[in-house]
């Protein structure tokens, strides 16, 4: 990066072309771009509905930089010095706003976030207007990093790209008018940051339970809940389980990103939730909902009728609506932390790994050290018809399920499986699969999905129940005869007898199933060099 770009952007605050706006100002200033709902909360709507991954390119020393690039990133790469000169002429010129906001809240990692983004297009003050209602007020003196993003909403088409530089803490946006490049472009600087620091970054959600023991004891757990988009990550993060009985309860922390350190508390990040809003049910999704009818609620790409009324059903505008809402707006399940207590000040630490698969995989596995670090390293899920037809039943693999993850992805994986051996006896993890079980797929002569056998799904609730017997300790454990693991015989509140794998298949069908699985995960993991070998031999 031009050495000089860094110090343009820091300078451009005292330019003449430039407003430093307040969140009231914000507010103010973006309402005349919105529709009004029933609910009197405000709705807005962006060309752009996707953060652009495939024209994201990371630039810095080896330590940053990833070697598997597409032709398109590639041509972004050599043309990187050109782009920023191009850019600079454009921000001397062109009518910008800075915002200012800081991620976290605590006593030791706060990056304050310095936005300044273009209103060529005034409607776009809403990217800067829905992102600051994720974050605190702006914070000078706190402990953490500064980052910078610059963000052009209309930019090019033709041109459009993201350009981060985590070791400078810069992020440059072109031709994106999408809040959530914004929100994740801050976000991935400060993982970055937060891995210098010596913490995991993880993309998971997290939260504190009270839940009574068998024994009568009510015991206090933290949870993490790791997740690859639409496998459930927010609906379990914001869910009450059903614990209701004397003295249970819990904390909503975070829905999307916390720093991990090695005494096993969490780093919450935001104030607010970007919540992603396909197919929410109050029956379902109650806390969920129940936030969202209240005007603070901001909502961008839903379907918004005639008279105001949100039908989080209809995806006509895309399968990717969002909605902003404080954590307030939660109570009674919040507190007022954002932050995740050490191990030292809880019973124990539940993390889980939600998968969706529909075959044979257990619902919920119970994993030892290695199991849990091998799931860390495969994040998997599936692809589904609505998001790559031809994909479809595919495995989909993103280390940690985050695809934001900036370095060694070896190094991650060893970090995590050093911190759950190390603290066994007070981590527990689990791999819980959303999707269900009984799936037959199919391909026809063009390649295309055809599906014989449709899965029986696992409801919410049904999830909700297993989760609320992992926290109570209530589920009767047998051994899962296709992997091993310990996997539930009786759940309280489920009937198990509608997932028997024997309803759906024959015992070979069901072994081949698992193997096949097994097999796409060994040859996985094998390819991560320096990964521990213990973890890569657990698919063996």
């Amino acid at each position: 990066m031009p050495e000089s770009f860094l110090s343009f952007v820091k300078s451009l605050a005292s330019r003449d072309n430039v407003r430093t706006l307040s969140l009231s100002q914000l507010d103010q200033e973006s309402s005349p771009y919105a529709r009004v709902t029933a609910n009197e909360s405000l709705s807005f709507y962006s060309n752009v509905r996707n953060r652009s991954a495939g024209v994201s390119v990371v630039f810095g020393s080896q330590r940053v930089t990833d070697q598997k690039s597409t032709p398109r990133q590639r041509a972004i790469q050599q043309r990187k010095d050109q782009t920023l000169r191009e850019v600079q002429a454009y921000l001397e010129r062109a009518p910008l706003i800075c915002v200012q906001r800081t991620i976290g809240d605590n006593s030791t990692f706060n990056p304050k976030c310095t936005l300044f983004l273009s209103l060529q297009r005034c409607d776009n003050i809403r990217q800067a207007h829905l992102w600051s209602h994720t974050l605190r007020d702006f914070a000078p003196g706190a402990v953490g990093p500064d980052l910078y993003q610059v963000c052009i909403p209309e930019w090019p088409e033709s041109e459009q790209q993201v350009l981060a530089f985590p070791e400078e803490g810069l992020n440059v946006i072109l031709g994106s008018d999408y809040v959530g490049e914004v929100k994740m472009g801050f976000l991935r600087l400060a993982m970055w940051d937060a891995k210098e620091a010596g913490m995991l970054s993880l993309h998971a959600g997290s939260k504190i339970v009270k839940a009574r023991q068998p024994d009568g004891q009510v015991k206090q757990y933290g949870m993490l809940f790791f997740g690859l988009s639409g496998t459930g990550k927010t609906t379990h993060s914001c869910h009450h389980h059903g614990l209701t009985g004397a003295g249970e309860g819990m904390d909503i922390l975070q829905d999307d990103i916390v720093f991990l350190g090695k005494d096993g508390g969490a780093l919450g990040t935001e104030r607010g939730f970007y919540l992603k809003t396909e197919g929410l049910h109050p029956d379902t999704q109650p806390v969920i909902c129940r936030a969202l009818d209240q005007p603070q609620a901001l909502f961008e790409n839903v379907m918004l009728t005639y008279d105001g009324q949100i039908d989080y059903a209809d995806l006509s505008l895309g399968g990717n609506g969002r909605a902003v809402i404080p954590r307030a707006c939660m109570s009674p399940y919040v507190g007022s932390s954002i932050n995740l207590p050490p191990l030292s000040e809880l019973d124990g630490l539940i993390v889980s790994f939600i998968t969706r698969r529909m075959t044979v995989l257990p619902l919920v596995s119970r994993l030892n050290p290695e199991q849990a670090a091998a799931a860390f390293m495969l994040g998997e899920s599936v692809e589904t018809s609505a998001g790559d037809p031809r994909r479809a039943g595919e495995s989909v693999r993103v280390v940690g399920t985050n695809p934001f993850l900036i370095g060694s992805e070896a190094a991650e994986g060893n970090w995590f499986y050093d911190f759950v051996r190390e603290h066994q006896d007070k981590v527990w993890c689990y791999l819980l699969n959303t999707g269900g079980v009984g799936e037959i797929m199919e391909r026809d002569d063009q390649g295309r999905p055809v599906i014989k056998q449709r899965v029986t799904r696992i409801a919410i609730p049904e999830m909700a129940a297993m989760i609320r017997g992992i926290v109570r300790n209530t589920i009767d454990w047998n051994t899962d005869p296709y992997f091993g693991t310990p996997a539930p015989r009786k759940v309280e509140g489920v009937d198990l007898s509608k997932f028997d794998l024997s309803r759906y298949y024959t015992a070979k069908q069901a072994e081949e199933y698992a193997l096949r699985l097994k097999e796409e995960r060994r040859q996985y993991l094998i390819g991560f060099t320096g990964l521990n070998d213990k973890v890569v031999q657990v698919s063996r």
